[in-house]
């Protein structure tokens, strides 16, 4: 037993391991559930998601050698919503998000309702987008993770997250600048 290896009472290293979970992963838990919100495009399921992500981390947190515990968690996120996805999802998954709730803005409501929109079109368009798309980019502009970073969390090298950047951002511009276009024709 690895406790008894290291001469550790199994109370002393649980106590270890919880007080590194704090130290090294507690603060990346928004970053969880930002990532599993945008990846499973619910609010409740990310809840749920990121809550299990976080039980794993702490469940293998004596395993945890590496230098970025928030790859190593972000990993975790996105392995765990994968894993949610293939036994839950139905045909089609409902699209829910609202950044307006959490946001404290004393605009008008002519440019709350044209933030909205705005808000409505880009997840519309981040929805449309493969999920691996999806993935490295809400991981690189969203959470702010390094192409290293990313390609640690999912796993593959550095100039495919480089080129499905690239074309997840041409994707994202080309929906976005079709939406718009539609939008303009419509008030003509």
């Amino acid at each position: 037993m690895k406790e008894q290896d290291q001469g550790r009472s199994p109370d002393v290293q649980d106590s270890q391991d919880r007080e590194r979970f704090e130290r090294l992963v507690l603060p990346y838990m928004d970053a969880a559930y930002n990532l599993a919100r945008w990846l499973l495009r619910n609010s409740h399921d990310a809840e749920d998601v990121a809550q299990e992500a976080l039980l794993r981390a702490l469940r293998f947190i004596g395993g945890f050698h590496g230098e970025d515990a928030r790859a190593w968690l972000l990993r975790i996120v996105r392995n765990t919503c994968y894993t949610w996805l293939e036994k839950n999802r139905p045909a089609d998954l409902m699209t829910e998000f609202d950044e307006e709730a959490h946001s404290q803005t004393t605009a008008t409501p002519e440019t709350l309702a044209i933030a909205a929109g705005d808000r409505e079109r880009l997840a519309a368009a981040l929805g449309g987008l493969s999920p691996r798309f999806r993935e490295v980019l809400v991981l690189r502009e969203i959470e702010g993770c390094s192409y290293r970073e990313i390609a640690q969390i999912i796993s593959i090298p550095i100039g495919t997250v480089m080129s499905s950047l690239a074309r997840a951002r041409h994707q994202l511009q080309r929906s976005l600048t079709g939406a718009a276009q539609k939008e303009a024709a419509r008030e003509l």
